[in-house]
């Protein structure tokens, strides 16, 4: 099945099994356009967030006027930092933001356990790096590309061009389907 991506200046649609990766400056206004991919043609969608905890994620999903019954938010924060835990059904937790495995396991219960237009969002693979290496980063994105693939669900992962070398971002642009640039002045650029 195909998926409308409802990203300015991305194709209006890519098929299932693809993976998108969102290339950003720090400061972008990647919530926009992260909320815009949740919002388009789709049944469920998941939040992977490394970079903020269950009750931010569902804060911006209030902000930007996102259905929250088709959401589930994967929390990678919150246990480690012993923050307080929500207990609601759509809200999962790993053990820490750099748990690649928990993470990746939680994404395919999620995609096994859903039916129809699935949406992942990963905020942020940088995150992630941080938290564990580049390398596990980099496996994790590979990873969650066969998942998403065997599902036929389809994923937006964020990265920040300014805390990753050339190298690294050739790397992670290699194991994507699709790579959205959002430049500091707001152009979207696609390649792929």
């Amino acid at each position: 099945m195909d998926y409308e991506l409802a990203i300015e200046g991305t194709p209006d649609a890519v098929p299932g099994g693809t993976v998108a990766l969102l290339i950003h400056p720090s400061t972008g206004e990647t919530d926009r356009m992260d909320t815009d991919f949740l919002k388009a043609d789709t049944d469920h969608f998941l939040v992977v967030s490394t970079r903020t905890t269950a009750r931010e994620v569902t804060q911006k999903l209030e902000y930007y006027d996102v259905d929250e019954d088709r959401a589930e938010i994967l929390d990678t924060l919150s246990v480690e930092h012993g923050y307080s835990r929500r207990a609601a059904s759509h809200i999962r937790y790993v053990s820490r933001p750099g748990d690649v495995d928990g993470i990746l396991a939680s994404i395919d219960e999620f995609l096994t356990d859903t039916d129809g237009k699935r949406r992942v969002s990963f905020d942020s693979l940088t995150e992630l790096a941080y938290y564990a290496d580049e390398h596990q980063a980099l496996d994790a994105l590979q990873r969650l590309r066969g998942i998403v693939e065997r599902h036929d669900a389809t994923a937006l992962v964020h990265v920040s061009a300014e805390v990753h070398d050339e190298d690294a971002l050739s790397r992670f642009r290699d194991a994507s389907d699709l790579v959205v640039e959002l430049d500091a002045d707001g152009t979207v650029r696609t390649d792929r």
